[in-house]
């Protein structure tokens, strides 16, 4: 949503819930579907102020980023980056805690 999207649901949501949002979209308002609503009210609620800090990546790291969520090791990383696999997963690390990540499960 920081980055401009008009919506957000889920690939289960009904097909009317899309269309709701398309609705929406054209009135140049957001939706957001009511199971991830529910979500960021808690959190905001929790913890207003962290939620308020925009989580910025370095081009180094969303490079690291991007080769793993395209299934690379850290080795082949490392080989195509130039580093040590060890650098890999400093940057890997790095992004988990900005993120505020605690596995890489998808």
């Amino acid at each position: 949503m920081h980055r401009g999207a008009s919506g957000y649901l889920l690939k289960s949501s009904a097909a009317s819930e899309l269309i709701r949002a398309i609705h929406m979209a054209l009135k140049a308002k957001s939706y957001v579907t009511p199971q991830i609503a529910r979500g960021m009210q808690k959190a905001f609620i929790n913890n207003p102020r962290q939620n308020l800090r925009v989580k910025v990546l370095t081009p180094r790291q969303r490079e690291v980023v991007q080769l793993l969520a395209e299934g690379k090791s850290m080795k082949e990383v490392a080989d195509v980056l130039h580093v040590t696999p060890r650098t890999v997963a400093f940057h890997k690390y790095r992004v988990m805690e900005e993120l505020s990540l605690k596995t890489t499960a998808t």
